[in-house]
């Protein structure tokens, strides 16, 4: 049995394993070798993995699947806290516990550990950060792109409608470029000059598109216009800091591309910005100068935060970097492959610093939100693949397609010969 001071022990040395027992190590070779193209390498990794057998799931975006030995840490912890319930909650977890990992997410974001709070997912920070902002006033604009996840959007309108705002979306162009979005947001600032609120997606989860958000905030903070960052999609498998972003409020996962158990994120405030989200419902578990008063959960599955050791330890042994180019390889591998289907259109660009694992096409003349639900539907059905549909962006619904670190390069070929399949109607 876990005791107080062993307990406090594991808090204290949380880096290294789990906050009950060390979390095994997968059987892998150096990350040396994890070079995008090293099948042998990345063979390895997907061995760690349980994936269902009867079907190829290329629908990674909604959350990632755990490794073997995060799924088996996740369910002894499951079994500890079944058995030791709310003594091991009051006495050590919601105190040292959570402390603990809220430093474990602050050192791997280059953040301060009282700017971090732990929430349910990127929902529910993105809400509260939007919902809570003091500055909008009537007659103030509030600014999303229709690339924006749905739940952030209601946000902003909810904000609006409270406040006696306006607000305004920014239709991203297609075919995109870095230069084009740019201007598409700068325009839309010059039209709307008492824009006092963003919102910035920075991997849009409906296409797979990169926004350039360091420039775009750069470009917001030079009219007096605050940023609220969505990275739901970006942390995990793509390398970055909070300070990379440039933006002072961001809503993050931990059950996407970390690998935590489903349920599990945190939210991002600088410290000099606290007091410009009001906080939330009232709370007063905690002082106003705690960013733990901008959310308030009640209680949640305690067991996937105490996961979350667990999957910084799997994550680290192949590294973020590793991870994502061997996650963009995976796309291009794909992508490359469709590029003469007739009629197909390819809805992220094809530079680097603008896709990720995550990339969405259409047929030309099928374009219809139900259009693209029956490819996906044909995709699952006839050829045992796994996608899902996507509506928002300006030239018509999508499918996307997202791989995942088991997904295999013959698996891809399959994917490649359905869309060739579905081009002919």
């Amino acid at each position: 049995m876990l005791t107080r001071r062993s307990f406090f022990h594991a808090a204290a040395g949380i880096a290294g394993g789990s906050l009950i027992l060390p979390p095994a190590l997968a059987e892998l070779p150096p990350s040396a070798e994890a070079q995008p193209r090293n099948e042998a390498y990345w063979a390895k990794v997907a061995a760690q993995y349980d994936p269902a057998p009867d079907f190829i799931n290329l629908e990674q975006g909604y959350f990632g699947m755990m490794a073997r030995p995060v799924a088996e840490d996740y369910k002894r912890n499951i079994d500890y806290l079944n058995a030791n319930t709310s003594r091991f909650l009051r006495q050590q977890f919601d105190g040292a516990g959570m402390d603990a990992i809220r430093a474990r997410i602050a050192a791997a974001v280059g953040a301060d550990v009282s700017e971090i709070a732990i929430t349910r997912g990127a929902t529910e920070s993105l809400q509260n950060l939007i919902v809570n902002y003091k500055h909008v006033k009537a007659g103030d604009t509030v600014m999303y792109a229709d690339l924006d996840y749905d739940a952030t959007q209601y946000a902003m309108n909810e904000l609006a409608l409270r406040r006696g705002a306006q607000t305004a979306v920014v239709r991203i162009p297609e075919p995109p470029s870095r230069q084009a979005i740019l201007d598409a947001y700068a325009e839309a600032m010059r039209r709307h000059p008492r824009t006092r609120l963003l919102l910035l997606t920075h991997i849009s989860h409906r296409t797979g598109l990169v926004l350039p958000v360091a420039e775009l905030v750069d470009m917001a903070r030079q009219r007096g216009i605050d940023v609220i960052a969505d990275a739901a999609q970006s942390w995990g498998q793509t390398d970055f800091m909070v300070a990379d972003l440039k933006a002072d409020f961001i809503g993050f996962n931990l059950h996407k591309w970390l690998g935590a158990p489903l349920g599990v994120g945190f939210m991002y405030i600088r410290k000099a910005r606290l007091p410009d989200i009001g906080v939330h419902m009232s709370d007063q578990d905690y002082a106003a100068t705690d960013i733990r008063s901008r959310v308030h959960s009640g209680t949640v599955n305690s067991a996937n935060t105490m996961t979350v050791p667990a999957a910084f330890r799997f994550h680290e042994q192949i590294g973020v970097a590793n991870k994502s180019a061997r996650l963009k390889y995976l796309r291009s591998y794909w992508v490359e492959r469709v590029r003469g289907v007739k009629g197909l259109q390819i809805l992220t660009p094809d530079d680097p610093a603008m896709y990720g694992a995550s990339t969405s096409f259409r047929f030309d003349g099928r374009t219809g939100k139900e259009d693209n639900q029956r490819l996906a539907k044909r995709l699952m059905d006839e050829h045992g693949i796994f996608t899902v549909s996507r509506n928002g962006p300006v030239g018509g619904s999508c499918v996307r397609v997202t791989p995942a670190l088991f997904t295999s390069p013959s698996q891809l070929d399959r994917l490649a010969q359905a869309i060739e399949a579905l081009s002919r109607g």
